[in-house]
């Protein structure tokens, strides 16, 4: 897929790309995204080269993550990350950090919505997880805020700087946000 650029009400989606580098490189920094991302640690600049050079282009063009730059409307300083990834067939997975500059403020939550938006009606995603390790309460709050379900804790269930941890596991269907499901769903607690 060619890369798109989605708009919200305060924010602009577009592929990450070269003019990213060095906000990326600064932003990933931060002892609390090392802490809580995948990103490598310590963080180097040749990192975000890669990345936003390699990684970021073999997703869009293989249809198989698609990262976005998280930036102000009207133009400014990189805002933060965000992706979603194929993990199962009719499911995506979605994860972001946001610079520490511009937290509680609401950004992420923002983003977050219009990518599941995006991902159910473009991507054609029967549903959107998202997973975090448990303690990573801000990120908890903005799932919980764009309308993901906590669904349970996955023992184990993430591999972070080679060790198993436990994660919260969360969803976001099509229904929860008044769209359209490619199939039927029967859930077994209605």
């Amino acid at each position: 897929m060619e890369p798109v650029t989605l708009t919200t009400e305060r924010l602009l989606l577009r592929a990450l790309d070269r003019r990213d580098i060095e906000a990326t490189y600064v932003a990933c920094q931060d002892p609390g995204i090392q802490r809580w991302t995948t990103v490598p640690s310590p963080y180097e600049r040749m990192h975000a080269e890669f990345f936003i050079e390699q990684m970021v282009p073999e997703g869009w063009r293989t249809d198989s993550a698609y990262n976005f730059a998280v930036l102000p409307l009207g133009g400014g300083p990189l805002i933060g990350s965000l992706t979603v990834h194929r993990s199962l067939p009719g499911a995506w997975e979605t994860g972001f950090w946001t610079a520490k500059e511009h937290r509680g403020r609401g950004y992420m939550t923002e983003a977050v919505s219009a990518l599941a938006r995006w991902a159910f009606t473009a991507l054609g995603a029967e549903r959107l997880e998202w997973r975090a390790e448990v303690g990573n309460g801000a990120s908890r709050a903005v799932a919980e805020k764009s309308g993901f379900r906590v669904e349970g804790v996955m023992r184990a269930g993430l591999l972070h700087r080679d060790t198993l941890r436990d994660a919260w596991l969360g969803a976001l269907l099509p229904g929860d946000l008044g769209l359209p499901s490619a199939r039927p769903y029967v859930s077994a607690t209605s």
